[in-house]
C-alpha cells in the first residue's frame, strides 16, 4: 500500500505499521517485530481479557467492583468515578466519563482474583498465546504497561474484525457506545461532548478533533497511546490498522495521524 510510505516521514526514529483486511496485512512499514512500548494502547489488549472473563463467566458486566456504587461496566468505561492516575474518587459511578488508569488497574486486580491468577498470565492465557502474539507481554500497569510489535498487533487486529476467543455479539456490544452523553477529557484532545466509549474501546462517534481520520466511520473504535502509538479498527471497510513509533505523542502526532489514517482508508475503500 502506497498510502503505508508517508509515514516513514514521521519524525520517529523507528516506525512500524500494518493495515489488515480480509484477516490478513494488507500494508506495511518498518521493522514488524520490533517491540515497542504500547501505552494506553494497552486498554484494547486488557479489555479483550476481560471479554474473554465475561464469555467464560468469570466474572459478569453488573457485578460490583471498585468503588461503591460502581461495577466491572463503570470501570471498563471509565465511569467508575476514579481519577485519572490513582484510585481517588471523583464523582459518583455513571455520571462523569474520566479517564483512568487507575481504574483499569483496579479492573485488572478484579479480574485476575476472579480467575484466580495474576492478571498479566490471565492476559497471556486468554488472548496472546491464543492468537499466537509471541512478542507480546504486560510488563506494567494494566492500563499502560503492555509491550508488542506490529505483526503481533496485527494478528490481534484480525481477531477485532473476525473474534474467535469471543462472540461477535460481545465484541459489538464492547464497542458500541455505553453509558451515552457522558462528556470528559480525551488526552491530547481536549474536552469532548459527548466522550463516547464502548467497554474498554473508545469510539470515534462525532468527535472533534479526534486521532483517527476525517473519514472515518462514526463506528470507528480503538486507542492511541501515549508512547507514540495507536490501533484503529473502521467496521464499515471491515479494516484495521496499526502505528507504532519510539516518539512520544505530542504536537507531531496531532498534525500527522488524521491525514495518515484517512489516506490508508481512501486507498481501502479503492481495493474494495
Amino acid at each position: 500500500m502506497q498510502s503505508v510510505e508517508v509515514a516513514a516521514s514521521w519524525p520517529a526514529s523507528n516506525v512500524a505499521v500494518a493495515v489488515v483486511s480480509g484477516g490478513s496485512v494488507v500494508g506495511s512499514l518498518g521493522d514488524q517485530q520490533r517491540v515497542f512500548p504500547l501505552a494506553s494502547v494497552t486498554k484494547l489488549l486488557t479489555s479483550y481479557a476481560v471479554l474473554v472473563a465475561v464469555e467464560e463467566g468469570a466474572v459478569e458486566w453488573d457485578q460490583p467492583a471498585g468503588p461503591p456504587g460502581a461495577t466491572v461496566r463503570h470501570l471498563i468505561a471509565h465511569t467508575a468515578g476514579y481519577a485519572f492516575d490513582k484510585p481517588e474518587v471523583q464523582a459518583a459511578p455513571g455520571t462523569r466519563r474520566i479517564y483512568s488508569n487507575a481504574g483499569f488497574d483496579v479492573l485488572a486486580s478484579f479480574v485476575g482474583d476472579a480467575c484466580e491468577m495474576p492478571f498479566a498470565t490471565y492476559l497471556h492465557e486468554a488472548v496472546f498465546a491464543p492468537l499466537g502474539m509471541s512478542s507480546s507481554a504486560l510488563a506494567g500497569s494494566a492500563g499502560a504497561g503492555a509491550e508488542s510489535c506490529a505483526a503481533d498487533l496485527a494478528l490481534f487486529a484480525a481477531e477485532l474484525l473476525s473474534p474467535k476467543l469471543v462472540s461477535l455479539e460481545l465484541v459489538r456490544e464492547a464497542t458500541s457506545v455505553v453509558f451515552p452523553g457522558l462528556n470528559g477529557v480525551l488526552p491530547g484532545y481536549g474536552m469532548q461532548k459527548p466522550n463516547d466509549w464502548g467497554l474498554g474501546f473508545e469510539i470515534r462517534d462525532g468527535k472533534s478533533p479526534h486521532w483517527t481520520g476525517l473519514s472515518h466511520s462514526p463506528r470507528t473504535f480503538g486507542h492511541f497511546g501515549q508512547s507514540g502509538t495507536f490501533l484503529w479498527v473502521d467496521p464499515d471497510i471491515s479494516a484495521a490498522c496499526v502505528a507504532l513509533t519510539d516518539l512520544r505523542f505530542g504536537p507531531w502526532a496531532v498534525e500527522a495521524w488524521t491525514p495518515f489514517s484517512d489516506g490508508v482508508r481512501a486507498e481501502l475503500s479503492q481495493r474494495a
